[in-house]
């Protein structure tokens, strides 16, 4: 598993007036990739976690001190920004390594998280 981090700000509609989920607000957002294998490279990896650089680079450049509903094509609720973000993942990245993804988490606070399971 690789944990990445940023800041970002969303509101979501559709919810019932005075939700504070309604309002713009922000959080301090936590990615996390869970990858397996069924066998391990040398010298012992899964995936070496540098190769999951362009993940990081993806989420700054996008979504780092952005309003997310301006920069996802969906809700931004951390569900759909969890399926936004295991395809992303499995189109950019998924190729070339040697684990699969297996599930992708998205916190919005440390007591609050989403998690998109990959199927094989």
């Amino acid at each position: 598993m690789k944990r990445f981090r940023f800041e970002a700000a969303h509101r979501i509609g559709g919810l019932p007036k005075g939700h504070p989920c309604g309002r713009v607000h922000g959080h301090s957002y936590q990615v996390e990739v869970r990858l397996a294998a069924e066998r391990l490279t040398a010298p012992g990896f899964v995936t070496d976690f540098g190769e999951l650089a362009p993940l990081g680079k993806y989420l700054q450049a996008t979504f780092d001190h952005q309003l997310l509903n301006d920069v996802l094509d969906v809700e931004p609720t951390s569900e759909n920004f969890a399926v936004h973000l295991a395809c992303w993942f499995l189109d950019n990245l998924q190729p070339g390594l040697p684990g699969r993804l297996v599930a992708v988490r998205v916190a919005e606070t440390a007591t609050s998280w989403a998690e998109y399971r990959v199927e094989p």
